[in-house]
């Protein structure tokens, strides 16, 4: 008894070491990509740059325009990528628990399309002020994903809310968002579609402190939300429902609270970025491979490999060919389809 207790300890010891580590990489790495691609800068211009935004002599010295630079532009985006692979992923991991279902994404469930119907209709038929400025712009994604997300658990709720249901009525909400979004971009003006197709492959180009605070916020509260749910996520992604209710779990209520909690998460970060769809379908498999799909340590370990995979999937476009900015959206695709192949045929050779 005493063996089987200290190999336990051992085994969460591990894993607790294994997403210390994966934190250590995120946050070096992107450290190490504040300041990369810039002439003569060194690392130390990061600790220089972040001392004087906070004495608030960012304007003075000689090295101004570099501070500005690192401030202004790199920092916001690296912690906006960082913040969106962390909500994507662990959006991504709790949906496939709840439906029972390892291909189930915020994409699929329709979020990332409705988030796109939402910002075309601001960009193409917006009128005033509000509607044509970025704010305008992002309220309408943010308010399409919120009503999509109300709408798939709504029919659900109706029909039954059981993990099937959801996925089908969600996958018909996908189609549907992204037949009137191709819609709106057939009847667009030549300029408005070119921003709506640049809104569409997702980015961090739009990054600002105001977006990176308003993410964090959000992912930090819905973090704690899942977390609390940790426990009854793992019986509910590895039981039926009838016995996840003998075990006295009210499994609507959980299947309701967790799911539009990821909603919620999804809605806020797409609005920002624009339509990432890979990374809550990837970074999940990886870590039920690497850590196993206990909850408590699944959702953390998840949560931070989307954060590393988006900051260099970001990287990487920025700099694969440069001058020319590739949008990170593409570049997850391309990165993630190959592992997730990979990783599909590992999980092969090793249940033969």
């Amino acid at each position: 008894m005493k063996d089987l207790e200290r190999e336990y300890e051992n085994t969460n010891k591990k894993k607790l070491l294994m997403i210390a580590s994966a934190i250590i990489i995120m946050l070096v790495s992107a450290y190490g990509f504040t300041t990369l691609g810039m002439k003569n800068i060194s690392a130390m211009q990061t600790f220089v740059a972040i001392s004087k935004a906070f004495c608030g002599t960012l304007d003075n010295g000689a090295d101004a325009a570099s501070n500005k630079m690192i401030m202004l532009l790199r920092l916001p985006r690296i912690a906006l990528a960082m913040l969106a692979g962390i909500g994507l992923a662990v959006s991504g991991a709790v949906m496939q628990s709840l439906t029972r279902n390892y291909l189930v994404s915020p994409f699929t469930l329709g979020i990332s399309s409705a988030a796109a119907f939402g910002a075309s209709m601001s960009i193409v038929f917006g009128v005033g002020l509000f509607f044509q400025s970025e704010v305008g712009m992002i309220s309408c994604a943010f308010m399409a994903s919120c009503i999509c997300g109300c709408i798939v658990y709504g029919i659900s709720r109706y029909i039954g809310l059981n993990p099937s249901s959801i996925v089908l009525v969600g996958i018909s909400l996908n189609y549907l968002f992204s037949a009137m979004t191709a819609t709106i971009e057939f009847f667009a003006k030549e300029h408005k579609l070119e921003a709506v197709v640049q809104w569409t492959f997702g980015s961090f180009n739009r990054a600002t402190w105001d977006s990176v605070l308003i993410t964090a916020g959000v992912i930090c509260l819905g973090f704690v939300v899942l977390m609390l749910y940790s426990l009854k996520l793992n019986v509910m992604a590895t039981n039926n429902d009838e016995m996840a209710k003998s075990l006295g779990i009210n499994i609507n209520k959980a299947r309701v609270i967790c799911g539009m909690t990821s909603i919620l998460l999804t809605a806020t970060i797409i609005s920002f970025t624009g339509v990432i769809g890979f990374v809550g379908l990837i970074a999940p498999h990886i870590a039920r491979v690497l850590i196993g799909d206990n909850h408590f340590y699944y959702l953390p370990f998840a949560s931070v490999l989307g954060g590393v995979l988006l900051l260099f999937s970001d990287m990487i476009g920025k700099f694969i060919l440069y001058p020319v900015n590739i949008p990170v959206g593409i570049v997850i695709s391309f990165l993630g389809v190959p592992l997730f192949i990979h990783l599909i045929l590992m999980k092969r050779r090793s249940l033969e």
